[in-house]
């Protein structure tokens, strides 16, 4: 149902049956059509300014239409601080400001992205239907050398590195220029491997057993015989530690864990979930190697705990 629709001369007309006829706002409802309700609310905006009442569809009072314009100046403001936010990445200047602006015409509107970062539209429409310069197309063949030395490095070059390369390929183009081009995709070396780790951890003598195993690696059942040690893996974020419980009945792994420290609580939890897996068994050799992790005073309370004797 369509929603009615009132001038003002004809609330003004409503509120003059009331207030200088002496007519009763539910005589004047009926009399004029409207709801009770509504009469009595025209009645109290008159009554508050009646200058300014029923200012009319698509006016605002005074005070409205200023508190209209405040809310549209701090939304301009917010944009205007986000846009802003990302200026660190628009130093280059020039094509790399028209293509940020071309990027994130979706988030904010394109008036708006250009004055906030100095840009006529009309620079900016130009450049949309203008066709890549000469030294633009050069810049994408350049790219794509760059692209295959980085990646044969294994994304380990940095660009004086790929410079060189392209050098020794017999291409003339400066240093600098493949730093912009390797800054503009994002493409960073890896950082160098750190030194490799080493257990400095202290040693409990009295915690070191006897070599019981004495390299006889056959088991007649399972959960007879355990071995564990744990490895270092190098990652994007640093070195993985990966610890591990085999059965050498079986030869599977009952039990890992993994950790970005070299710690007791590493192999601790290695063997906590070998003997949750195999149901708790008793008496189980454990063998492994001397390190602090495994003759630290945690990891050999969880073998008495079970009864498991360290070889």
């Amino acid at each position: 149902m369509e929603r009615r629709k009132f001038t003002r001369e004809f609330k003004r007309e409503a509120v003059k049956l009331i207030r200088e006829r002496g007519v009763t706002v539910a005589q004047a409802a009926r009399d004029v059509g409207v709801h009770g309700t509504v009469l009595r609310r025209w009645v109290l905006e008159c009554t508050a300014d009646s200058q300014q009442a029923f200012p009319g569809q698509g006016q605002l009072k005074p005070e409205q239409a200023e508190l209209a314009r405040l809310r549209r100046e701090v939304i301009t403001l917010k944009a205007e601080r986000d846009i802003l936010k990302s200026r660190g990445l628009l130093r280059e200047g020039g094509a790399v400001t028209l293509a940020f602006i071309a990027t994130h015409r979706g988030m904010w509107p394109a008036g708006w992205l250009c004055e906030a970062l100095g840009v006529s539209r009309a620079g900016f429409y130009a450049w949309r239907t203008r066709p890549p310069s000469v030294r633009a197309r050069a810049n994408e063949q350049l790219l794509l050398r760059v692209r295959a030395s980085f990646h044969t490095s294994d994304r380990t070059y940095g660009a004086r590195r790929v410079w060189h390369d392209l050098r020794v390929e017999g291409l003339a183009c400066g240093l600098h220029r493949i730093e912009r081009l390797m800054r503009h995709a994002a493409w960073r070396a890896r950082p160098r491997r750190r030194q490799m780790p080493s257990d400095t951890g202290m040693r409990s003598t009295h915690a070191v057993a006897a070599h019981v195993l004495n390299r006889t690696v056959d088991a007649a059942s399972a959960n007879r015989k355990w071995v564990a040690d744990f490895t270092y893996l190098w990652t994007a974020e640093g070195w993985l530690y990966v610890a591990a419980v085999i059965d050498l009945f079986s030869r599977r792994v009952v039990g890992w864990s993994m950790s970005a420290t070299m710690t007791a609580q590493l192999v601790t939890d290695a063997l906590v979930m070998a003997i949750w897996r195999r149901g708790m068994p008793q008496t189980v050799l454990h063998h492994s190697d001397r390190g602090s992790q495994y003759t630290s005073e945690p990891f050999q309370r969880l073998l008495a705990a079970h009864g498991s004797p360290a070889a």
